[in-house]
């Protein structure tokens, strides 16, 4: 696929995530729904659980009919400031552009403001939660706005992009704070020669791999701003009871719940590039050998040769918008892009044909049957702007 192409995409997708204010749905979102709250069923969590998944599962888009609004998303305004932050750091490599910078910088400005203003109080330190109250599995409720260290990983790396480029200290100050969130309100697990952060303050989602990876994420990227040697050393804690809990094949599973043994591709991805970031910060080299493996566990067993990428290890459906997105993600941050360039052609090459409306947006998943081709902001377009930024610098950068 011609990278003009790529790149005219990936402007109809930005033009379309600007139409709609960076405003959209969630698959998650049921729990908004007016009528629902009327009916007086959200105080059960079989009944919450249940409306989720007839949003969430439904390839028809009820949400209208049933009264759920579209809202900012900080994790979509997060993916989407890293997204601008690549773009305008492109841009000002080419000085001729000086309006074009001008307004991308004024939308990473507006973007951090709105995403500052979503932040969770009464914590430690800054951190973010979803815009819908969440049910997992009948096992827990965390309600609108409760910080996740999922969430607040993708903020954070937002905003201290967005100060790079910006050179806004406020930005990097409230990024910082985000380092005692992690450290004083995430619960720990003790495992292996560590310890699990929790997904969350509240109890129930505690031993979460990749959850706990970002956390250990959040304190490297602050830990280079800062020289805290507090920061790494805990974060080398979670990153090696995480690593020690690598199968000898080199995937990870999900967590260590009975109902979260599955193996997926973005979760991987993010494991990846977690541990590959606190390497890169801190210059401590000592989990190579988990990282070589993971590596290549992911790239062999998450994409077919024709560019179908794969939900998990051992079966393909569905197929989710995630699973491509991550892949540029994880090639660009884990630097191996330029040796697997032709992949990444396949599988963004495969994902505009078929998993890209005609305007502009990206489906949520491709099943066997039907298909699921709404529009979600947070999880679909914001997900796929960001990751279409990484695959335009390293096509650019290596001049692929």
């Amino acid at each position: 696929m011609k990278d003009k192409f790529v790149k005219n995409v990936l402007e109809t997708l930005l033009q379309y995530c600007e139409k709609e204010e960076f405003k959209g749905w969630d698959p998650y979102d049921g729990l908004n729904s007016k009528i629902f709250r009327k009916l007086n069923l959200n105080c059960f969590s079989f009944f919450r659980l249940a409306w989720i998944q007839l949003f969430k599962r439904n390839p028809i888009n009820l949400r209208n009919l049933f009264l759920i609004s579209k809202g900012y998303n900080s994790k979509g305004l997060g993916l989407m400031i890293s997204g601008y932050s690549k773009l305008l750091l492109a841009r000002k490599e080419k000085p001729e552009l000086l309006e074009e910078i001008d307004k991308l910088e004024n939308k990473i400005n507006n973007l951090c403001e709105i995403l500052i203003s979503m932040k969770s109080r009464g914590y430690s330190g800054a951190c973010w939660g979803y815009n819908f109250d969440w049910q997992s599995r009948r096992l827990f409720l965390f309600p609108a706005q409760t910080p996740t260290v999922v969430v607040t990983s993708f903020c954070v790396e937002a905003l201290f992009k967005a100060y790079e480029i910006t050179k806004n200290k406020n930005y990097k100050n409230l990024a910082l704070s985000s380092a005692q969130f992690v450290l004083n309100d995430l619960k720990r697990t003790n495992h292996n020669s560590g310890f699990i952060f929790s997904y969350s303050p509240i109890n129930g989602n505690n031993t979460v791999f990749n959850a706990s990876l970002l956390g250990s994420k959040i304190l490297s990227l602050c830990y280079k701003y800062s020289s805290n040697d507090i920061f790494k050393k805990t974060a080398r804690k979670s990153i090696m009871a995480i690593c020690e809990s690598q199968q000898k094949n080199g995937a990870w599973i999900y967590g260590l719940l009975k109902t979260q043994s599955w193996i997926d591709s973005f979760h991987t991805g993010y494991n990846l590039e977690a541990i590959q970031i606190y390497q890169e910060i801190t210059g401590d080299m000592s989990f190579d050998k988990y990282i070589l493996k993971g590596f290549d566990f992911y790239i062999n067993n998450f994409f077919e040769s024709s560019g179908k990428p794969k939900y998990f290890h051992n079966k393909v459906y569905p197929i989710d918008i995630h699973c491509p997105a991550q892949l540029f993600v994880t090639l660009s941050k884990c630097n191996k892009f330029k040796h697997h360039s032709e992949l990444a052609r396949k599988v963004i090459s495969w994902s505009i044909n078929n998993m890209q409306s005609k305007k502009g947006y990206f489906y949520y998943q491709i099943r066997k049957g039907i298909s699921s081709k709404i529009s979600y902001m947070r999880w679909s377009n914001a997900f796929m702007f960001n990751a279409m930024t990484f695959y335009s610098k390293e096509i650019q950068k290596n001049e692929l």
